[in-house]
């Protein structure tokens, strides 16, 4: 049966996880006109005695609300990278013992799902750990192992999908011929990378079961610099050794 990957990547940012449009994407916008208004024409004291006390005061509120406001976004924008980092870590325990055990291991108690593979990049000297694919809010703390398509190393695509701002932000750093290690329960696999490509969420291109030589697929929002959802996909190709 051949299942077609319309939906490589969830709509991060989709996070993301997390992976939604968030607070810290929308512009936080103050103005204050305390000089005018309905104020009488002909009453200069009136408008004067507004200037220095109800104008003043307008004034403060606002810009007391703008920089609660900027707090919120600045610790908005800081929690979901920590939160990633965090949650990367607490998988590290679950992924060891899920190695020496053999035993699907939530990271936590309340987990919606299970550290699936490890992902390697030596050329950048980064490695993340993905999680298996069980809805949620999964991406926010590692790339998902899309369910739909072939585990890696059997013949077909094995497709990874995570946000552009956390665990996939150098998707763009790897070019051709970069290797690829992916790491399951069933041991360690090196793919090659052979390119990139930005397809439409909908037309990526992608058909897991294809029965062709074992490659997996990297994919997550395009623009990589952009911070409002859209319907592009960055796609890095990689072939097994």
């Amino acid at each position: 049966m051949t299942a077609h990957l319309t939906n490589a990547a969830a709509h991060p940012d989709e996070s993301r996880d997390p992976g939604t449009a968030s607070t810290r994407e929308r512009d936080l916008g103050c103005s204050s006109n305390s000089e005018q208004g309905d104020t009488p024409a002909l009453d200069p004291d009136f408008r004067r005695d507004e200037r220095g006390k109800g104008g003043a005061s307008t004034r403060k509120f606002a810009a007391l609300a703008l920089l609660v406001g900027g707090a919120l976004i600045a610790i908005q924008a800081a929690w979901i990278p920590a939160k990633a980092q965090v949650a990367q870590v607490l998988m590290e325990g679950a992924w060891e013992t899920q190695v020496a055990t053999g035993k699907a291991t939530r990271p936590w108690p309340w987990a919606d799902f299970t550290p699936a593979a490890r992902l390697s990049f030596p050329s950048l000297g980064r490695d993340v750990l993905a999680v298996s694919d069980a809805g949620g809010e999964g991406m926010a703390f590692g790339p998902i192992q899309m369910a739909a398509a072939v585990a890696p190393g059997e013949r077909g695509v094995a497709v990874f999908a995570a946000h552009r701002d956390t665990h996939f932000a150098f998707l763009g750093e790897l070019e051709v011929g970069d290797e690829v290690v992916v790491q399951t329960s069933d041991g360690a696999r090196a793919f090659r990378v052979t390119g990139s490509e930005v397809v439409n969420w909908d037309r990526s291109g992608i058909v897991a079961h294809d029965g062709g030589r074992p490659r997996i697929a990297l994919t997550t929002c395009w623009p990589l610099d952009a911070k409002t959802p859209g319907p592009m996909r960055f796609v890095v190709w990689a072939e097994a050794v």
